[in-house]
This record gives structure tokens, sequence and C-alpha cells, in this order.
């Protein structure tokens, strides 16, 4: 009952707080751990600051993974899937929601005394969100964000001396989160007050900053590297930096993973799955994909019940369900690469695919019990409903063990060091976290054996999966570990694509993403569109002509050409 509390509390004070645009009274008290409404103030800030990052990360990770077929994009072409209205929603998060609390917390907390901890907390959470906007945008406001009175249109800061601001505030925040003297925060929805463990993070994220800027910066990795030697950065699953959702429902609060929310109604799925994922998964033997992924049929139009039996039926074509089931596959996709149907009774959408909404609603294969807490899949191919499975009681992973694994992987790969064992690692981490996660589903059939229908993965099959992917990885060329690092990578980070798509324009692999259904969809997205919201009354954001402008870390080959799927 103690996480359905925190949560309980966490929107009773959000409903007790104040709008971002507020101010408060700055009276110093006598006691600066009394409870009072300054104190009390704070507090509010600070747990409005750790739900709206929450909503900030998953909804930019939720754009970079569409990108990168780990989900589905539902337009045609890139510039309808991210026109500038599109990320208003994520642009008042970070900029009238988080920094202008964060500016408002700040004064509150240093009028108080006693509460560097909750300032480094927040420096952390903003140098975050600094670097997730220039990712995705390139030059943002900075210098004169979140100054009404003298800026009240603020000019776009130059996104290299963003990245250089979020890298020098997680310093500041080291030092400030090593303040014995300071008192802990009032809840804590990420590391319950264990400021350990804020600061491997803060060193993590700066790894990732080095990482992303090693194609422009030569020291980069030097810089990586000395991090990683100290050994102080999140490296296991106790370290995961994640928010915990609930299954806690009423008319007043939704603490579900909001995943959860949009897929298990009483109405069926609401969204589709990649079918680049769900193939890809499948015809690797991924043994994360019946935790990912939860299938409500058996059958997909046009495709094989048991895509491993060469001697196997396809199902039945049903264009009123699944119109692409009677059409011939694109002439531009290569002959392998998978179109509308997936075997084994996943059910989704090709990239780009932005077709009408058929009667198929429980015919979907909607998202697993990882990370949103839905059902496993144990082959029942019962539909979805409300409450089922972990009850919605998922995360959304911000920064995981295994991604550090695979970051390092990376560097070792570019230094010409090993890279097999941090890759070994990465997998290893990745599928352990994943499985955890099948106790949620309390329905489900967990047996390892066939002889009681069992589906779950043994710990042999997971290592030989393992061992062979990283004998592979060892054996291949360069063209072939950088497409597994990449493959694995991308899998690991189901439930956030950031750094997928970070990844994709550092290095222009994996090569074998499924293209879009268009042909000529306009040039990959290297940054999007400044939002609406910000472009359109500010006369000093010039808005972008298109989608494939780069960020300075980006020196790439410019799009079309890079990278390889269109």
């Amino acid at each position: 009952m103690k996480k359905i509390n925190k949560i309980s509390i966490l929107f009773l004070l959000l409903g007790l707080t104040f709008t971002s645009c507020e101010t408060t009274d700055l009276e110093l008290v006598n006691d600066p751990n009394q409870v009072t409404v300054v104190n009390g103030d704070l507090e509010r800030y600070m747990t409005a600051i750790q739900v709206d990052f929450k909503s900030f990360a998953n909804a930019m990770g939720g754009n970079g993974a569409s990108l990168v077929r780990i989900s589905q994009m539902g337009s045609v072409n890139y510039v309808n899937a991210f026109s500038p209205s599109s990320t208003n929603f994520e642009w008042r998060l970070a900029y009238s929601n988080m920094f202008s609390d964060m500016k408002n917390a700040e004064a509150l907390a240093t009028s108080i005394g006693g509460r560097n901890k909750h300032i480094g907390v927040m420096k952390v959470l903003k140098a975050y969100t600094l670097m997730s906007l220039v990712d995705y945008f390139g030059d943002i406001p900075y210098s004169e964000a979140t100054n009404l009175a003298d800026f009240p249109q603020p000019n776009l800061d130059d996104d290299a001396s963003v990245y250089a601001a979020a890298i020098s505030m997680l310093d500041q925040a080291k030092t400030l989160l090593q303040d014995e003297e300071s008192i802990s925060i009032g809840v804590d929805y990420y590391y319950n007050n264990n400021f350990d463990k804020w600061i491997k993070l803060a060193n993590t994220l700066k790894m990732n900053a080095y990482l992303n800027t090693r194609l422009v910066d030569s020291e980069a990795l030097s810089k990586l590297n000395s991090i990683a030697s100290s050994g102080n950065f999140i490296a296991s699953t106790a370290d995961d930096f994640e928010f915990r959702y609930d299954i806690v429902v009423n008319n007043q609060i939704d603490a579900r993973h909001p995943g959860y929310q949009n897929d298990y109604t009483a109405g069926g799925v609401n969204g589709y799955q990649s079918n680049w994922m769900m193939d890809h998964m499948l015809k690797d033997n991924d043994p994360r994909i019946r935790y990912y992924y939860y299938r409500q049929n058996e059958c997909t139009p046009s495709a094989l019940i048991d895509w491993t039996d060469p001697n196997g039926v396809p199902c039945p074509a049903n264009p009123e369900a699944l119109f692409c089931s009677t059409q011939a596959k694109p002439a531009h996709y290569p002959g392998s690469m998978v179109f509308c149907s997936v075997d084994n009774g996943y059910w989704g959408r090709d990239h780009g695919f932005g077709g009408g909404i058929p009667p198929d609603t429980f015919l979907r294969t909607g998202r697993g019990v990882y990370p949103v807490g839905g059902n496993y899949d144990d082959d029942r191919f019962a539909s979805v409903g409300l409450g089922q499975g972990g009850g919605g009681a998922g995360i959304t992973p911000i920064w995981l063990a295994s991604w550090s694994h695979l970051m390092l992987a990376e560097v070792a790969l570019v230094s010409g060091g090993g890279a097999s064992g941090y890759l070994q690692d990465a997998m290893q981490i990745s599928i352990d976290k994943v499985m955890s996660f099948g106790s949620l589903d309390g329905d489900a059939n967990l047996s390892t054996t066939d002889v009681e229908g069992g589906t779950v993965p043994t710990t042999g099959a997971v290592s030989d999966y393992v061992s062979a992917k990283v004998t592979e990885f060892s054996n291949g060329d360069m063209a072939t570990k950088w497409n597994i690092l990449g493959l694995q990578s991308f899998v690991a980070h189901y439930g956030n694509g950031s750094n997928s798509y970070n990844y994709y324009r550092r290095t222009g692999y994996p090569t074998t993403l499924q293209f879009t259904v268009e042909p000529s969809p306009g040039n990959f997205v290297r940054s999007l569109f400044y939002p609406a919201d910000e472009a359109t009354p500010n006369p000093n954001v010039t808005q972008k002509a298109n989608v494939d402008g780069q960020v300075f870390w980006d020196n790439n080959p410019s799009s079309p050409g890079f990278p390889s799927a269109n």
C-alpha cells in the first residue's frame, strides 16, 4: 500500500498546487525544517516538477521511438507526422511548467535554506530536459527563457552552448547533492531520497552527452571513459532511473501507465504496434517479445500461424480488418522486408501507414506486461479489458543500466576495443529486467515447461540467445557489429526511443529498418519543427523550412542518403 499512498499524495499535491506563472512569498521563517506554507509550496513544486518530467520523458521518447520504428508512425510523410503542432505538449511541459516551476522552487529553496538537495535534483532534471530539447530541436531558448518581464519573446541560444550549460549544470547538481546539511525532499518518486543514486544519474547523463558529441568533439570519449573508470554511474538495475506507476484509478486520479490506459479498454486496443519491431523480435527469437506485446488473436491475415513451419498455410486475407492483406508489397521494399502482416498473430501496422481505422480493436496486438504493466502473452489469445494483467503498474524507463552498457559497447567499437563483453552484459541485464515484469500479471501461465503449456524462456534458452548474438557480433565485420549493436539497443529501449533516435543519427545503423510505405515521405527527420505555440507568437523564433536540419552534434551526411531508410 505504500506505493498507492505515494501516488495518492502526488495527485493530492498537484490538486493543491498553483499554476506555473504564479509567484510565492519568499519570506524567511525561523525554523527551516518547520512545515509552513512556504515549505508546502516548495514540496508542491517538487511534486509537479517530477510528474511533469516523467510526462516529458515519456512523450519525447515516444517521438523518437516512432521515428526509428520501435513504435508505429501513423502518417504517410514525416512533415505531417511531426508538424509544428505535434510537440506543443512537450514544449509546454518543459517551459511553461517545469522550467517556470524550477525557477520559483529554487528561489523558495534558497530563501528557506537547507534545501540544496532540492536544487540539485531540479538541476539534474533540467539538464536532462535541456539536452533532450536540443537533441530534438537544435537551437532552443535558454538564457532568456522563463524571464517574461525582460524577455517576453526569448531568442534562441546556440544548441552547442545549451549542451555545455547542461553539462555544467550536472556538475553543479553533484556538488549540491553532496551537501550533508541539506534536508531530503518530501517525496522523491525516482530514488526515494537516495542521493548517491542521483549523483550516479548525473554522471550517466554526462556520459550520454559525451557520447552524442563524439562526432564533433575529439575529447568527448576520453571524458566519457574518465567517468566510466570511476564506476560511479548507472551500471546495475538497482540504480535504474524510471518512474513507477500504480493501479490506482477512481474518479479523481488515474495513476496507471498511459500506454496501459490506451490499450486496456472496454473498446479494445486503441493504437498499433510496429510491424518492423515485432517481426524483428519474432524472427530473432528474442526472449522479450512475449513481455513487450500481447496478442489478442493467433492469426494475422495473409501471414503464418507459426513462422517456423515451412509447410504452413497462411491465414486467410481479410481486407475489411486489414486492408493491405490483399495488396502486393510496395515496389521500393526489398524482398525480405516485412509488409502488412507479421506471422504468429502479431497484428500491427507498417511504418508510415496512415490509413483508416477498421473494426480491428479486438484483433490488434497491444502492449504487454513490460513496460506498461499489461498482460503477459502466454498464448491465451483473449481480448483485452479493463484491469487486466498488471493493472497498469508499469514504468516509464528514462535511463536503465542496460543502456549504459550499450553506450560503453559503442565507445569500445569506435575506439577499436573489445565491445562484446559490454554487449553481453547489456543484453543479459535487459532480458532479466524485462522478464521480472512477468509476475505483475497474476493470471499468466509463467511455466517454462511444454507439458504445462509454458511459454516463458528457460534460463538455458536465454543464455543460448545471448551467446549466439555475442558470437555473431564478435565474428562479424564492422557493418554487422554496428547493425547488431543497433538492433539490440532498439529492443532494449522499448518504452523510450530517445537514445535510439540519437543512435540512428550518430551511426546510420541499423540498416534494416522498414521503409516508409510511401516511397517519397520526405527527408528523414534530423530535427523537429519548432512547436507552433512558440514559433507563431514569438518573432524571434523563425520556423524551420523542413525537418532535415541537423543538430550541432550530427555532422553526418545530409538527408536524403543518410540514414539509409527512407
